[in-house]
């Protein structure tokens, strides 16, 4: 299959996930919760810093190793918010695929659930995040190809982890493992040239600069920031409860549940075989 059938194909997936978001909006609630609790963690640590400093911006100045310490907190926080949220978004798609009305509290119950699995994989991500930041600084121009590197397989690695660690009685080792040699194994190792999440949301980032331009030149450039904020922010909302409606679909029929919406074969060819 062609970069172009690939790419048709992965629009024809992509439709089906947005099909089953439109059946479901109240599940737009689930992005837009991780997006408020994340600036009120931002802000919390901003805050917390300064007052630790007596409120002197220039006095932020930290030794290396609190640095550090205080990076990994903030991105265990973070990334439990992310995959906490996420995973409730995850199994109320599952409870649609499977005939039953998903609902905010279903999946926030779930979520609360598995708390303890999410916060011990939010632990591993965030030391993972606190390594390869620490590389980065430490080596540079270089470091930072490294960790480029790593983060791309990280991504292709870990594609499968949030519905492996809502629904199999593994650590985040073994859920590391097996979200894997799930994509080694069974789908390839690139999503590049098939996966047309992120070629979407190009267009719909290009598609707003003109207009915010024009409003900027003509009308006001505070207000073309404004209104580029708040779209940005809403491409970014939908895109992420699709994106994770398609994972949780993938899931569901690579474990032969299939779903409707999702033709087996169409999902076989989204991805390159090894």
């Amino acid at each position: 299959m062609g970069f172009f059938d690939r790419l048709s194909n992965g629009w024809r997936l992509t439709q089906g996930s947005f099909s089953i978001l439109k059946e479901n909006k109240q599940l737009i609630i689930f992005p837009i919760i991780t997006f408020v609790s994340l600036l009120l963690v931002m802000g919390s640590f901003i805050v917390g810093l300064l007052a630790l400093k007596g409120w002197d911006i220039e006095g932020l100045q930290m030794e290396r190793s609190n640095y550090y310490l205080i990076l990994f907190g903030f991105y265990v926080v973070n990334y439990f918010v992310i995959v906490f949220f996420n995973t409730a978004l995850i199994h109320c798609a599952r409870l649609y695929f499977n005939g039953e009305e998903p609902t905010i509290s279903k999946g926030l119950n779930f979520s609360i659930s598995r708390i303890g699995v999410i916060f011990t994989w939010a632990l591993f991500a965030a030391t993972v995040g606190t390594i390869l930041k620490s590389i980065q600084d430490k080596a540079g121009f270089l470091g930072k190809i490294i960790v480029g590197i790593v983060g791309i397989a990280w991504g292709i690695s870990t594609f499968f982890v949030l519905p492996i660690i809502a629904y199999e009685e593994v650590g985040p080792f073994e859920a590391l493992k097996r979200s894997a040699n799930l994509m080694k194994e069974k789908w390839g190792e690139s999503l590049g040239s098939s996966f047309s999440f992120g070629f979407i949301q190009f267009i719909l980032f290009i598609a707003a600069i003109i207009p915010l331009s024009l409003i900027g030149a003509y009308l006001s450039i505070p207000l073309a920031v404004a209104l580029g904020v708040l779209y940005f922010s809403v491409v970014l909302t939908i895109m992420s409860a699709v994106r994770n409606i398609f994972i949780a679909a993938v899931y569901e029929t690579i474990n032969h549940r299939p779903v409707k919406e999702f033709e087996t074969t169409s999902i076989d060819d989204l991805f390159i075989q090894k």
